[in-house]
């Protein structure tokens, strides 16, 4: 992983994305049945190939987050198919419903490439992202996450490993795989 992650977008760039999310909701929630079709986005920049994830929040409280770690795709696209994710298909949470649209925060992530994370004294609590795996477990937690909940970084392996259906301490365990990333969030 480099030093830096070099992906930045403007100020056009997320808002196309953030107003992107919004349609790809309402769109859904109309009904509309027909193909709708996703706006062209502003610059090839939103084209390019890198994992994304999109999380509502609802009064401040999570209301919804899916994304893909690798890119499948054309970013802006990724983007369209995660809101809908988000709103409809987290398992957390039923279905969010038309009454609940305007309540709706939008943040937006767009992950840098994963890679195994070379010394976990090298994590940087909002910068880096962590993703736990060992056998068939694997949980994910963004960066933004760490911050939120004013974790250390042993906190934050340990909350990881959580997420990910293992014990708190499976990080130190040579069979885990830890990977990290960074993130441009908006």
């Amino acid at each position: 992983m480099s030093d830096n992650f070099s992906f930045s977008l403007n100020d056009e760039e997320k808002k196309y994305l953030k107003d992107l999310v919004k349609f790809s909701i309402l769109s859904k929630l109309k009904g509309d049945v027909k193909a709708v079709e996703i706006p062209e986005p502003p610059t090839t920049h939103l084209a390019e190939n890198l994992g994304a994830f999109v999380t509502l929040n609802k009064n401040g409280q999570l209301r919804g987050c899916i994304g893909n770690v690798q890119g499948t795709g054309p970013l802006y696209q990724t983007i369209w198919q995660m809101a809908r994710a988000a709103a409809f298909e987290d398992p957390r949470f039923p279905a969010l419903a038309f009454h609940e649209y305007e309540e709706i925060e939008i943040e937006i992530s767009i992950l840098s490439p994963i890679s195994l994370c070379p010394d976990t004294d090298q994590i940087i609590i909002g910068r880096h992202g962590l993703i736990m795996q060992r056998g068939g477990h694997s949980g994910l937690l963004l960066p933004q996450v760490a911050v939120d909940w004013k974790w250390d970084r042993q906190q934050f392996l340990a909350q990881t490993c959580q997420k990910a259906g293992m014990e708190p301490d499976a990080w130190q365990d040579e069979a885990t795989n830890i990977f990290w990333f960074e993130a441009e969030v908006f």
